[in-house]
């Protein structure tokens, strides 16, 4: 068994907006608030401020858009590849950033290998608009820097649809990374901040439930969406790295599966790296095939 630092491995592309919202549009108020103030203030003692009107104008905009990127549901509303697609240029910026630092690192003589990961992917379509940025800011780098870097372009899969499509999607996508917390919310359809506050403490001390699945990969579910999509991936690309990242990859048991079903690695926090690297060396030596062992990663 061997283990491996992620945090210079793989970056996943994406940016929280939805969840600071509420905090933003309060911040955007009070100073919108000021500014008025201000202006008023200003005008009382015969002092004029002649960009009074573009302060307020824009922070009214700015105002605007909090409001317009709030949402119902954040958790499958505009977040991930979707967001990178409707705003190209946040994507490109996180792009080009990564490739810089990469040809940087070449340029001191320092070996990385940079993977670009892509979440909420849920058809191959988009990864291919993602796969078009990556392509045209890696000529802009080389012209750049004079280097040509190697990076290799994956997919998260954390959508039901991506599994079932998981052949489709190896053939634009170098590796996979089963994101399988957010996979466990839409296969239960439950939210986990919802359910773990109200009914799932129910639902396990009346045996609805074995184990809380945010905590323990569920095998029967989640499980064969992960099967599934390893053996219609490599199907496509033989040489295909799988692997997860979220809690579920410091679980034990949830490792033996991992094993079992062929994944590449796992990732987990720091502190469970021991746990992890133990479990995965148990289900190494249970094992009777020749599989490669499973590797663990610090997430």
């Amino acid at each position: 068994m061997s283990i491996r630092s992620a945090a210079g491995i793989s970056f996943v592309l994406g940016i929280v907006v939805s969840a600071q919202a509420a905090t933003t549009l309060t911040v955007v108020q009070k100073g919108l608030a000021l500014a008025r103030s201000a202006a008023s203030i200003a005008k009382g003692d015969q002092i004029v401020f002649t960009n009074e009107d573009d302060v307020i104008h824009k922070k009214e905009k700015i105002l605007q858009k909090v409001r317009a990127l709030s949402e119902v549901n954040p958790m499958l509303g505009h977040r991930g590849v979707r967001l990178g697609i409707t705003y190209p240029e946040i994507y490109s910026m996180q792009i080009q950033a990564i490739l810089e630092a990469a040809a940087l690192c070449a340029k001191e003589g320092i070996v990385v290998y940079p993977e670009i990961m892509v979440p909420q992917v849920a058809t191959v379509e988009e990864l291919k608009r993602i796969h078009g940025y990556v392509q045209r800011l890696h000529k802009v780098v080389d012209l750049i820097h004079g280097i040509n870097v190697g990076a290799k372009f994956g997919s998260m899969l954390e959508v039901v649809r991506a599994c079932l499509r998981a052949g489709r999607m190896a053939e634009m996508a170098e590796f996979f990374s089963f994101g399988t917390n957010d996979l466990t919310q839409a296969t239960f359809s439950f939210s986990r901040e919802d359910a773990e506050n109200k009914f799932l403490p129910s639902y396990l001390d009346t045996g609805i439930l074995q184990d809380n699945p945010f905590e323990v990969l569920d095998l029967k579910g989640v499980g064969e969406l992960m099967k599934l999509a390893v053996a219609d991936g490599r199907k496509t690309r033989p040489d295909l790295k799988v692997g997860i990242c979220g809690e579920h990859g410091g679980h034990p048991a949830s490792i033996t599966f991992c094993h079992e079903i062929g994944l590449s690695y796992v990732s987990c926090s720091g502190p469970r790296v021991p746990i992890a690297r133990l479990a995965a060396a148990q289900a190494q030596l249970r094992s009777s095939s020749s599989q490669p062992a499973t590797q663990t990663a610090v997430d």
